[in-house]
């Protein structure tokens, strides 16, 4: 039984990235492909694809050294992004930060563009 899916999915892909597969499988929802879709806009992963129904197939680059899932969703206003920078990624500009804001999921720099706020989800680097 799945209680989160997201850290599910961010776990089975880090997983994949340290034992050197090519192809991950990882359940299936909304948010989930929300994340990826913003995952490969950031180059982090190849491409992701429907295989079956419950199922995403991810093809992975090797660019990955770490992916998680922030437990719990903390809200973050739109002037506190460096903190939460500083907290979960090893330095600035390497990495991004997850953010779930009105306007979909989004990675912290453009949010910050956007002046948004919003709750963290997840972070790779």
């Amino acid at each position: 039984m799945r209680h989160d899916l997201l850290s599910d999915a961010l776990t089975c892909i880090n997983n994949a990235e340290k034992i050197g597969k090519r192809i991950c499988n990882v359940p299936s929802s909304k948010l989930i492909k929300n994340v990826l879709m913003v995952i490969k806009e950031a180059k982090y992963i190849q491409n992701f694809t429907a295989s079956g129904k419950y199922e995403f197939a991810v093809e992975l680059k090797g660019r990955i050294n770490k992916i998680k899932a922030i437990k719990p969703r903390f809200s973050i206003h739109s002037n506190e992004y460096k903190k939460w920078e500083n907290r979960y990624l090893p330095s600035k500009d390497f990495g991004i930060l997850l953010i779930s804001t009105s306007q979909g999921v989004m990675n912290q720099r453009d949010a910050e563009k956007k002046h948004i706020g919003g709750r963290i989800l997840a972070y790779v680097y």
